[in-house]
């Protein structure tokens, strides 16, 4: 009975050092989600397509980040983010006046930028009256060349 005794009350001792120790800890208190990251998010999904009505087709789509350097499927991301760097995100600047002449063929392609530029939201498209017409006002950037 002595040993039982003894093992009682090594299992009652390590019993309350164990419960005093869970008393002690506390509930890990969560800290707000922030980017570690010096640059601002930048991605993009960028895409072709032919327009049906209200409907679009999409036929060609990439991605695109550009920080903290130029990557994703886009064939040439550095090319690209430095032109949307030269415009400052804004895909309107993008486009110019056709600097040759097309068919007047209506075959309308939608061409669409959705995602993050430098922390801002962006959804943008414009609509050209054929595949010629979208290649002409492009020709200075590499952004849609894909």
């Amino acid at each position: 009975m002595r040993y039982n005794i003894g093992k009682f009350s090594i299992i009652a001792t390590t019993s309350a050092l164990i419960m005093s120790g869970m008393g002690a800890v506390g509930v890990a208190q969560a800290q707000p989600v922030q980017s570690t990251s010096l640059y601002a998010p930048s991605a993009l999904v960028l895409s072709v397509g032919k327009s049906n009505g209200a409907a679009v087709t999409v036929q060609r789509a990439v991605t695109l980040s550009c920080a903290p350097r130029p990557s994703g499927t886009h064939p040439s991301p550095t090319a690209a983010c430095a032109d949307l760097l030269a415009v400052d995100g804004e895909f309107t600047q993008l486009t110019t006046p056709p600097q040759r002449s097309c068919t007047r063929e209506w075959d309308p392609v939608v061409i669409n930028a959705n995602g993050v530029w430098q922390g801002r939201n962006v959804s943008w498209s414009a609509t050209f009256g054929n595949a010629c017409e979208m290649q002409a006002s492009l020709t200075e950037g590499s952004v849609f060349g894909f």
